[in-house]
């Protein structure tokens, strides 16, 4: 019969049993376990020299080995290989072959990491200073170190987008930010009042560490199980629907999340929160958007009045009517939701309630929109018709344009003929005026030449003692003797027949009478004023006598003999002209030839001339409308 130890699995530790027809098939754990032999001598145990997990039979003692490396595994010597630690949970010293993995404390039950329990009793044995920093993924919310009893000048790291807290026996002292800390009394206040070290210690002390995800956390999830009961608000139907969509969230008080929600555990992660792990932390966020959806998504579309078929048009108001009732239980536990959406909405389904109202609904809006079709086609016939008939009349009125544009180029092709005939006729005028003045200047030149040669005679008359009477009366008798002297002898001596001397008298009177008529005419005129004078010529158009000296040849405003001003005609027979000529009594202008204008009514030019008789304005020349 031979003796072998025996490894109990539920605390780890070792017993003695014995191989033998006779030996006790069962022993007794000090941890009061029941150590079955045949069943538990074969052991799991991961190969000390290699490293890969073995199956050993533990009674074979010395002689079980490695089926890998061949080495030995169930030696004294390797069950000497033991270390010491302690209980995570319970803080129970514990001992157990550094070549495990998982050791269970038999006090309070919690598997152990063996190699992390044996690391942070290395780290507190040797002294040395921690590096304590967490970069793991973005799903994790919360975080705990996991080595505790961190020695003074630990070198604690925080990331950008985390936060940490400190802990010791179970209280938080400080929150730190991003940034690099040493852990030592000067940088935690807290720890300075609420613990010393004395100074016998070896510079350790228990402390925990939690890191905390300040990240948003996006699209997660949401949904409602069971479709919500609401009435519609157009039609007054009763009718179920449902609701899915995604929430973003992010950590905003850590220290409340961590007291009230995470506690002593390791930590949290998004999966626990808002995702499919089987947690009641889970079950309870879960249920609350699904209770705030559920409650608050009938009041939503009733008090927003929203068309249960243009529901996907109100996403957005929605969603942040959704986000404003389920914000407050998320806060509660330090937990803010940045954004929470609406996907989708799920109407009743055939055997469903609301499907028969769904369908009522929609055939109504068929009918109205088939309605609105045939209004709008109406519409749009009569829009066309009133453009037709706008187009007509912009055509008739362009014609128009086109018409009156067409007389006024007629019209002014006319007035430019007429202004072209004035012009002709005006030059005509001129030529002739000239010339008719230049005759009148012949005229007058010759009559004032006769004038002065009378005036010289009749100087020398008067200068010899006699007058133009007295040449006449002599003339006369000179001419009565040269008559008688022509008689017969009869006659001038008296004899002869009496009647043909008296022929013959008479003849040689009326032939003397006949040739001084004249001059008597006139002398019998000068010297008879009150004879009246046979009617004089008219003077020509424009030609005035002068009152002054008497020329009867005056042209022009003033006399060229005396220079005598022109006096005024009447007032019915004067007419100014559009070259500056006033006073014209002739149908001409004597200045510009222009013909004296048809006796119109006078007109105010826009100038500010008044009184215009003629076409054109003399001040500014605009031609005379109409």
């Amino acid at each position: 019969m031979a003796k072998f130890v025996i490894e109990c699995p539920v605390c780890g530790k070792y017993a003695e049993a014995k191989t033998g027809f006779f030996a006790r098939k069962k022993v007794d754990c000090p941890c009061g376990n029941v150590i079955n032999v045949r069943t538990d001598k074969l052991a799991g145990r991961e190969c000390p020299h290699c490293g890969n997990m073995v199956v050993f039979d533990q009674s074979k003692g010395k002689d079980a080995k490695c089926p890998v490396c061949g080495e030995p595994i169930n030696t004294m010597a390797e069950q000497n290989k033991t270390s010491e630690f302690s209980c995570r949970q319970c803080g129970i010293r514990l001992r157990t072959s550094k070549a495990a993995e998982h050791y269970v404390c038999p006090v309070c039950d919690f598997d152990n990491d063996v190699r992390e329990r044996l690391m942070s009793e290395s780290i507190r044995q040797d002294g040395l200073a921690s590096i304590i920093k967490y970069e793991g993924d973005a799903d994790t919310l919360v975080w705990k170190h996991p080595i505790e009893d961190f020695n003074l000048g630990s070198q604690l790291i925080v990331h950008e987008s985390q936060e940490a807290i400190f802990f010791r026996d179970g209280q938080a002292l400080d929150l730190f930010g991003a940034g690099r800390y040493t852990l030592e009394t000067q940088q935690l206040p807290m720890l300075e009042k609420l613990y010393r070290l004395p100074t016998d210690t070896e510079g350790t002390f228990h402390s925990e560490v939690y890191f905390f995800n300040m990240a948003h956390q996006m699209a997660v999830k949401w949904g409602t199980p069971d479709k919500v009961s609401l009435i519609d608000p157009l039609t007054d139907a009763p009718m179920q629907v449902g609701a899915r969509g995604l929430l973003n969230f992010r950590i905003a008080d850590s220290r409340k999340l961590l007291l009230k929600l995470v506690g002593t555990t390791d930590g949290l992660d998004r999966h626990d929160l808002m995702g499919d792990s089987n947690s009641y932390i889970k079950d309870y966020f879960r249920s609350v958007v699904q209770t705030g959806v559920a409650t608050n998504l009938g009041a939503a579309i009733l008090q927003n009045n929203i068309d249960i078929l243009q529901i996907d048009l109100q996403k957005l108001a929605l969603s942040q009517t959704l986000r404003t009732q389920i914000e407050p239980y998320f806060a509660e536990y330090g937990i803010a939701i940045t954004e929470l959406l609406v996907e989708g909405i799920v109407l009743p389904q055939k055997g469903e309630l609301g499907y028969d109202s769904l369908q009522t609904i929609i055939e109504l809006r068929q009918r109205r929109l088939r309605e609105a079709a045939i209004t709008h086609r109406a519409e749009i016939e009569m829009a066309e018709q009133e453009a037709k008939k706008r187009v007509e009349l912009q055509k008739q009125a362009i014609e128009a344009e086109v018409e009156v544009a067409r007389r006024g180029v007629v019209s002014e092709k006319g007035a430019t003929d007429v202004l072209a005939a004035q012009l002709a006729g005006q030059k005509h005028v001129a030529e002739v005026s000239a010339e008719t003045t230049a005759d009148r200047l012949r005229l007058q030149l010759e009559m004032e030449r006769k004038q002065q040669m009378a005036q010289i005679e009749a100087e020398e008359m008067r200068a010899k003692g006699y007058n133009q009477r007295d040449v006449l009366q002599a003339e006369v008798q000179k001419a009565y003797a040269e008559g008688i002297g022509n008689m017969g002898p009869a006659v001038s001596g008296g004899g002869g027949s009496g009647i043909v001397g008296d022929l013959m008298g008479l003849g040689v009177g009326m032939a003397a009478a006949s040739t001084i008529a004249p001059q008597l005419g006139n002398m019998m005129r000068g010297m008879n004023p009150q004879q009246n004078a046979p009617a004089a010529p008219q003077p020509a158009p424009g030609v005035w006598s002068c009152p002054t000296c008497g020329n009867a040849s005056a042209i022009g405003n003033f006399c060229q003999l005396c220079g005598t001003k022109r006096p005024a005609p009447t007032a019915s027979a004067a007419w100014n002209c559009t070259c500056g000529q006033a006073n014209i009594v002739g149908n001409f202008c004597p200045n510009c030839g222009a013909r004296k204008p048809e006796q119109t009514a006078s007109w105010d030019c826009t100038c500010g001339q008044k009184g215009i008789t003629g076409n054109f304005c003399p001040n500014c020349g605009k031609k005379r409308e109409g």
